[in-house]
């Protein structure tokens, strides 16, 4: 073995704790970087990454059973432009009934075999497709709304005859959102009735569709294959998209957000303590350039033993990384859709070259360093500081009524200010994270909180008379036949806090091209449903309240007036407030009944959404209040708030994020705390031969880090509260939106005293080994260590 191997294999031997922390700074900020970036991969694209994998439809049409044969339907597959076809699959809207008596809104169910074909691959979230009679397959990520552990569950099918019961056997999940459920083509049959179901499903796949031009071309040679009355509607994937995105409209900057928080954390903390390692031996390059080895050699020796531990730690960090990635990405697979398995290999072998280049390049530079410096001026570096330095604070701080030995650790960070500002500089580096992700993750759930205010939702069953064409699709809501007697039941029902009524419609506006979603509100809850950016909430007739891209788009702002054009009829309104809605994009004008009643007078609420006071029972107060409206022709249903797969995501990031955070953090302050002991140990011996005691040992190198750690705390709550503002600003920025102070302002005073605090924690945490290792030295061992 070479002299060059004896000093790497001594020095990473010699120098236990300083070995570890590099290994498991390593480990923790691969892991941190394997799964930021495997989360800013999963992030890129998510929908059009679904779809591809299903085999989306860019085309879903129906058409009316009576006019067209199964036939003429097969045979659209080879009309121009048609890459791929699946179909044609039976279709009906139906009405089902759960187990508590509740009426679930109408399903739009389609008989389907199987969930493979050549397009729109459904993918099974949970249990299996339906095979037998008197099963249904549910549809997730929909319209529908489902609650936890569907699959087992019965419900019962009013519109059949005899209401025959049906068993949930599977959830699944379509990029296309061709249905809200899925049975075979015989059961949908016999629900259907006699006569069948009166519509076809069929799914197209085009050779081109990246535009609503192709698309259009694409759906007029399907039209010019069948007979004229057959076709009945269509929907077009660039629609589905656009609402699939606008429901995770800032979870991908979110969660691009953190991964680069990942990345840029690994960068910064394997330099610090690479740098700090190796800064703190140059005394002992000193001493190997006084044994003969050249400058070269000292670089390579000190970039060896950096590199040792740090391939250890790299190792285990990408197999910690890609264990903890697995479920993240379950969760982003089912928000999404998609089918990705693990971490890409591209990532793992990126990740890792660039620690390791990270690790080399800080080793070589420090030690260069330290390596251009004369074997005399190194061999004095890292000994006990000239006398004289720092004494003005140990005489400050001599003179406050606490002991000595406090008075000594406080006084210590003057005598080295350079490295107590390293210290300094890990706590608020670790505060400043831990703040910053936790106020991240606490504002994407205030902006997910606003959709729990409802508990119960009001709807208008709808019954299919003899003979009646189902609406294809899910179908718009049916307005309210009598509005006044359903406001003035929920009103009365005992328990009732509050309840908003919404009605839709289209309209145009002045400056933008294309149709608007309009939502008139009624009712004294409608308030609580929006987020105020800027301006005030509707006052009255002729007021709307939009949201950041509508201003944008039209060139407005708040106070300005707007020209609405709805059913040809043109109405002068005033934009009053700016609010934070991503419904539709937020291209969406949110206004009153009244001003809508203009041009639509016959203009009424389709739905209600009810929330209940505190302490209620709301599924006792949903199932009495649809006894209380069924002389009405309205039901209610519980809605299920269950934890969104957004917020799990922003949860499990959040806790996992800080948790190494504070990890590395402490980390560090033990290695630097662990390293000035050392360096201190004679000094450690002449208190203790003065009758210092173990305890008061432990109390002075605990003390040494007070000071510091309440800086690094207070800096590091500081810059991070700066980094969270600057960042969820700039993340809504990115995708058009401003975002209201609720959603920004989410720390309060007990909030930032405890991030504040936490750095002084660290910093103690961190110092109780090497405290307890100072208070464990004998005076004689100590005496003779210099």
């Amino acid at each position: 073995m070479s002299a060059l191997a004896r000093v790497v294999r001594a020095g990473v031997g010699r120098r236990r704790v300083q070995t570890i922390v590099v290994g498991l700074v390593v480990m923790i900020a691969v892991t941190s970087a394997v799964l930021g970036g495997s989360l800013m991969v999963a992030s890129q694209g998510p929908f059009d990454r679904a779809f591809s994998q299903q085999q989306g439809a860019h085309l879903t049409a129906q058409f009316n059973a009576a006019a067209v044969t199964e036939a003429q339907l097969a045979a659209t597959a080879s009309a121009a432009g048609v890459a791929a076809a699946a179909g044609p699959f039976p279709n009906a809207q139906l009405n089902l009934t759960s187990a508590t008596g509740n009426p679930i809104p109408p399903v739009n169910v389609v008989g389907r075999a199987d969930a493979g074909g050549a397009v729109d691959r459904v993918v099974l979230v949970e249990g299996r497709w339906a095979t037998a009679p008197g099963e249904i397959v549910l549809a997730t990520g929909g319209r529908m709304q489902l609650p936890p552990k569907m699959v087992g569950r019965q419900w019962t099918v009013s519109d059949a005859p005899g209401s025959p019961a049906v068993t949930v056997v599977g959830v699944a999940r379509s990029a296309s959102r061709t249905a809200d459920a899925w049975t075979t083509p015989a059961q949908l049959a016999a629900w259907a009735g006699p006569d069948g179901p009166r519509t076809y499903q069929m799914l197209y796949r085009f050779t081109t569709a990246g535009t609503a031009e192709q698309v259009q071309a694409g759906r007029t040679a399907v039209e010019a294959t069948v007979p004229a009355a057959a076709f009945a509607s269509a929907v077009s994937w660039l629609d589905v998209r656009r609402e699939a995105t606008g429901e995770t409209l800032l979870l991908v900057p979110f969660l691009i957000a953190f991964g680069m928080l990942g990345v840029v954390m690994a960068v910064l903390i394997i330099g610090n303590v690479i740098a700090g390692a190796v800064s703190t031996a140059t005394r002992r390059i000193g001493i190997l350039k006084a044994l003969g080895f050249t400058p070269a050699q000292v670089i390579r020796a000190y970039v060896g033993q950096a590199l040792i531990p740090a391939t250890v730690g790299a190792a285990l960090g990408v197999v910690a990384g890609n264990l903890l990635t697995v479920p993240i990405l379950a969760q982003t697979n089912q928000l999404y859709g998609t089918n990705d398995n693990g971490v890409a290999l591209w990532v793992d072998a990126v990740v890792v070259g660039g620690a390791l280049t990270i690790v080399a390049v800080t080793a070589l530079a420090a030690s260069a360093r330290a390596g251009r410096l004369r074997s005399v001026d190194a061999l004095a570096v890292g000994r006990t500081p000239r006398p004289g330095r720092g004494q003005w604070a140990a005489r400050l701080t001599s003179r406050l009524p606490i002991s000595r030995p406090v008075t000594l650790g406080l006084a210590h960070p003057f005598a080295r200010p350079v490295r107590a500002v390293s210290i300094v500089a890990a706590i608020a580096f670790g505060a400043a994270a831990v703040t910053f992700a936790v106020g991240l993750g606490t504002s994407l759930n205030r902006v997910q909180e606003v959709e729990d205010i409802a508990d119960v939702q009001v709807g208008a069953p709808h019954r299919m008379a003899p003979g009646e064409q189902p609406p294809p699709g899910p179908g718009k809501p049916q307005p309210f036949d009598d509005p006044a007697a359903i406001e003035k039941v929920i009103a009365a029902q005992a328990g009732t806090g509050g309840y908003m009524g919404v009605a839709r419609s289209e309209v145009t506006a002045g400056g933008i091209t294309g149709d608007l979603d309009a939502v008139a509100v009624t009712g004294p809850d409608s308030a609580r449903y929006y987020r105020m950016v800027s301006g005030t909430w509707l006052t009255g007739p002729g007021q709307i309240v939009v949201s950041t891209p509508f201003l944008t788009a039209a060139g407005k702002r708040v106070g300005d007036s707007i020209v609405l054009t709805d059913s040809g009829v043109d109405t002068t309104v005033t934009i009053v407030g700016e609010a934070f809605n991503t419904d539709n994009d937020g291209m969406q004008v949110v206004t009153d009944i009244a001003t809508l009643r203009t041009a639509e007078p016959e203009l009424a609420p389709s739905m209600y959404y009810v929330s209940v006071e505190s302490g209620t029972d709301v599924g006792a107060y949903a199932e009495a209040l649809t006894t209380a409206l069924e002389p009405v022709g309205a039901a209610a249903d519980r809605l299920n708030h269950q934890p969104d797969g957004m917020i799990i995501i922003v949860n499990a990031l959040t806790g996992l994020l800080s948790l190494m955070l504070m990890v590395v953090a402490g980390l560090g302050v033990l290695n630097t705390v662990v390293l000035e002991t050392r360096e201190r140990v004679h000094d450690l011996g002449v208190h203790k031969a003065l009758g210092m005691t173990p305890r008061q040992t432990t109390a002075m190198v605990i003390s040494s880090v007070v000071l510091t750690g309440l800086l690094g705390g207070a800096v590091g709550a500081a810059v991070g509260v700066l980094l969270q503002r600057t960042v969820i600003t700039e993340m809504a920025g990115s995708v058009g939106f401003r975002l209201p102070d609720s959603v920004l302002d989410v720390y309060g005073s007990v909030d930032l005293l405890f991030f504040g605090l936490a750095g002084l924690v660290i910093a103690v945490v961190g110092a109780l080994l090497p405290a307890g290792w100072a208070a464990k030295t004998r005076v004689a061992v100590a005496l003779r260590t210099e």
